[in-house]
């Protein structure tokens, strides 16, 4: 018997997503990926950028994660596509988005403020370049809190929407850049992190990203007396760790997700991208999976002061990661402690500090309630002598040392709570805003404080369907490491998609 016509609507839906599919074949692949085919002539970088800028404008009015598309970014992959040494940039075509409180030539930086000038940028910082010198292609600057002061993402440029669900945030302060690759707008992006702005969007927003440790990329122009370092986010560990050999310089570092550890460049030589750098590398495909390694990894499902409470899920989430690692083949032992009850009071006054340095030589008429709310909380502070400086050298000196242990890599929850709502925050005072943030997102700051590396990797779902990731902290020079597990977490927990967004 013959169907009527409205029992097939579904099915030519179907068909319509899978054509759109078929049509859209860049955007939602990895860089790794993308940087193999441009190479190899098998598809033109301003294929790939157009791709991805026409995804840029289906998306994002829904998420809101850039201030600025860059449209020249097709003149730009115009330009790389006559390069004479295309086939051997580690990055060649990849688009990718820069948070906006990093300069791009020609471009203001705002830095989620009104009050900060309109001017253009008379060149990139230094790790934009090195990603335009590695084949990148910069599609846009990503929206940010005002200044980066908080955990979230509005601004006077919109609010930054969590690609899994979009009444929730997407975290901060690098919102937009977590939140355009969760939702597939690019596959890599460039944010920082100053006490968590890096680790706490990307465990919103279910992608990866690292925050060196300190001194292996170069740092933001104001960079909270060293509290802040600029990293990468990505949706795999191999592009994770791709990005970060170029914006560190290293390209040992790109192949660090295969066993946690350096290794030495492959025997075809090619000219090294890097400025200084004799070394040589020839990028190669990703194979299955990461090899096998051993360390000794600790793990603490709740690590924070007594008053603070993770969520039961996250928790769970963290001993998971850790039964994943000791069945790679780890020496897995449980960190039984929690973390000393000053510390945080010291981060909070370092945080409060920064942003009262912050709004110096800004119009203050301009400036959001939230932004001059706690610059007043860090003035005060520091006319009482409590800046957290102290606490600070005492974590960095001995404490982090002392606390962490003989491991090699720590495993902690990456939040404490579910993101909150996606609102106007910034129209909100001081105690919303900083209790918040402090309810959520406690677990990054310490390894500021001290400059140690740590990575966020995504890990399960929430029961509320929010993802679930956990943060990885390893001492100093431990990023191969912390590469190495995050791809073997991976490769257990295969990357997480945000219903709606398909690639």
């Amino acid at each position: 018997m013959e169907r009527p016509y409205r029992d097939w609507q579904p099915s030519l839906a179907t068909m319509r997503e899978k054509l759109h599919t078929l049509v859209m074949l860049w955007a939602g692949r990895s860089a790794v990926e993308i940087a193999t085919a441009v190479r190899n002539g098998e598809v033109k970088a301003t294929t790939v950028v157009e791709e991805h800028l026409r995804v840029i404008s289906e998306r994002d009015p829904g998420v809101g994660a850039f201030r600025l598309v860059r449209e020249q970014a097709l003149d730009e992959a115009r330009l790389l596509e006559k390069r004479g040494d295309l086939a051997e940039l580690p990055l060649a075509g990849v688009p990718v988005a820069v948070k906006d409180n990093v300069e791009v030539a020609g471009e203001a930086t705002r830095g989620g403020s009104a009050a900060t000038p309109d001017t253009p940028a008379p060149e990139d910082h230094v790790t934009v370049a090195r990603l335009r010198a590695a084949g990148a292609v910069v599609v846009g600057l990503t929206n940010l809190p005002e200044l980066g002061l908080v955990a979230f993402g509005d601004s006077p440029y919109g609010i930054v929407r969590n690609p899994w669900n979009l009444s929730r945030t997407a975290g901060g302060s690098s919102a937009g850049s977590a939140a355009a690759v969760a939702a597939g707008m690019v596959p890599i992006a460039l944010g920082n992190d100053g006490m968590g702005s890096l680790r706490i969007p990307a465990a919103c927003c279910g992608v990866l990203a690292i925050k060196p440790g300190t001194g292996l990329v170069p740092a933001p122009a104001n960079d909270w007396e060293r509290l802040t370092e600029n990293g990468p986010l990505a949706r795999t560990a191999a592009d994770l760790s791709l990005a970060l050999s170029v914006l560190a310089g290293d390209p040992a570092l790109a192949e660090a997700w295969r066993g946690g550890r350096r290794v030495e460049p492959p025997p075809r030589l090619l000219r090294s991208v890097w400025a200084d750098d004799d070394q040589v590398w020839e990028p190669q495909p990703p194979p299955d999976g990461p090899e096998p390694f051993d360390l000794r990894v600790a793990y603490a499902p709740q690590p924070l002061p007594p008053g603070l409470r993770v969520d039961g899920e996250f928790r769970a989430a963290v001993r998971g990661a850790a039964e994943t690692l000791r069945v790679a083949g780890h020496t897995v032992v449980e960190h039984g402690r929690r973390l000393p009850a000053w510390l945080g009071p010291a981060s909070v006054a370092c945080w409060l500090a920064r942003a009262a340095e912050s709004v110096e030589g800004l119009d203050r008429g301009r400036l959001e309630r939230r932004t001059r709310a706690l610059a007043r909380a860090g003035r005060v502070l520091g006319a009482l002598g409590l800046d957290g400086v102290r606490g600070r050298e005492r974590w960095r000196g001995y404490g982090a040392d002392q606390w962490f242990g003989d491991a090699d890599a720590l495993i902690t929850p990456a939040l404490a709570a579910i993101p909150p709502r996606a609102e106007r925050w910034g129209e909100r005072g001081f105690l919303r805003n900083a209790g918040t943030n402090v309810r959520y997102a406690p677990a990054t700051a310490p390894w500021n404080m001290c400059g140690w590396p740590a990575v966020t990797v995504p890990l399960a779902t929430h029961s509320g369907g929010l993802p679930i990731g956990v943060q990885i902290v390893a001492p100093p020079g431990g990023e191969p490491h912390l590469l190495g597990l995050a791809a073997q977490l991976q490769a257990a927990h295969p990357p997480l998609r945000p219903p709606g967004f398909s690639f």
